[in-house]
């Protein structure tokens, strides 16, 4: 399968109602085609996996040949080269944690990523910090000390107005609080002191993480604490 023949593919794939949802998360028109997300990983299981053709197909600059780069990337096969080089290249939050689900999190030292992100001035950098601590809750065994640690850096680097940032920091609160019942405590204190902050954009990622917070609770049979609003919740 050549490049050409990917894209070939992709215009026949595409629909003009996808391609405005693409347009309104922000990415150029003219770098967009127009195929859904379920599609693109339906078709990401026939393309070539080489790194060198998954980077050509990066340079085509489209976003949906981009989704397919990182979807078909063998996370091994990526240095930190590659990974800045692919975070140069993002435009938009949805390829933003998707590279870091699917490629990021996986690297045996993700954590030096949170580490040298988290106070970057970048906006896909910083919200990669984010959504690796996000991620690093479900795709890790975390001990208390490590959860800690993730909560003070929450804290120390969230005041930023930027509302990508915002989320990602509100949504790393969140997974690091469904941890189990003495992250959850640890959590609400850290929102709880956020929220007693000066900081606008600190009290709105507090008052937005205790919404969900407040609510978990322990259901038989699961790891991770769940929301109590939800149907296994409100059996809990």
């Amino acid at each position: 399968m050549t490049i050409d023949e990917i894209l070939i593919y992709l215009k026949e794939a595409a629909s003009e109602k996808f391609r405005k949802n693409i347009i309104k998360l922000g990415i150029p028109a003219e770098q967009t085609l127009g195929v859904s997300t379920a599609e693109l990983r339906k078709f990401a299981r026939k393309i070539p996996k080489e790194k060198d053709f998954l980077m050509q197909l990066w340079q085509t600059n489209y976003h949906e040949c981009r989704i397919l780069t990182v979807l078909a990337l063998k996370p091994k096969d990526c240095n930190d080269q590659d990974i800045n080089y692919l975070m140069d290249g993002i435009i938009s939050w949805d390829l933003c944690d998707l590279l870091c689900k699917n490629i990021l999190i996986k690297q045996k030292d993700f954590d030096h990523f949170i580490q040298s992100w988290i106070n970057s001035d970048k906006l896909y950098f910083k919200r990669a910090a984010f959504t690796l601590i996000a991620s690093t809750s479900t795709h890790a065994s975390l001990t208390i000390a490590e959860i800690k640690n993730y909560l003070e850096l929450i804290e120390s680097y969230s005041d930023d107005e930027r509302l990508l940032v915002k989320k990602a920091a509100s949504w790393a609160l969140r997974e690091l609080g469904k941890t189990n019942l003495e992250a959850k405590e640890l959590a609400i204190n850290t929102a709880e002191t956020m929220q007693r902050q000066t900081s606008k954009p600190q009290q709105w990622i507090a008052k937005d993480a205790l919404k969900e917070l407040t609510v978990l609770v322990q259901a038989p049979g699961r790891s991770r604490l769940i929301s109590a609003k939800s149907k296994m919740g409100k059996n809990a």
